[in-house]
């Protein structure tokens, strides 16, 4: 069972979900945080497969951090993300915040991918 805040999220998140909507030219990137760490995909919801997913605990990006659970990780995996999309061919993305706020660690993935040359 999920605590109310929890509840809240979700419930956002699935308001969220009715209007962005990932294609194949412009597919969604989503974020989830945990305390301790934090993760997005690019999802191509037409086709309904992940192009790309990578967290705090991939190897490349945990040599790099103390710990995964904070705004400097977060940065961390936004520029690395955004690199690897890029090689993938994905430039535009749609942005799902998961029903978060966008503020820190949220705002922080965000702005390292945009100045990694990810558009939104």
């Amino acid at each position: 069972m999920l605590d109310i805040k929890e509840q809240q999220r979700v419930f956002r998140h699935n308001r969220i979900r009715q209007r962005v909507v990932g294609t194949s030219q412009r597919p969604r990137l989503c974020v989830h945080k945990s305390l301790n760490n934090f993760q997005a995909q690019i999802i191509d919801d037409i086709s309904g497969k992940v192009l790309l997913g990578k967290s705090t605990l991939a190897k490349n990006i945990r040599s790099k951090i103390k710990t995964g659970g904070n705004v400097r990780a977060a940065e961390i995996l936004g520029e690395v993300f955004a690199v690897e999309a890029i090689q993938q061919g994905v430039k535009k993305v749609c942005f799902d915040r998961g029903g978060y706020l966008y503020h820190g660690r949220i705002k922080a993935f965000v702005e390292a991918a945009r100045k990694a040359g990810l558009k939104f």
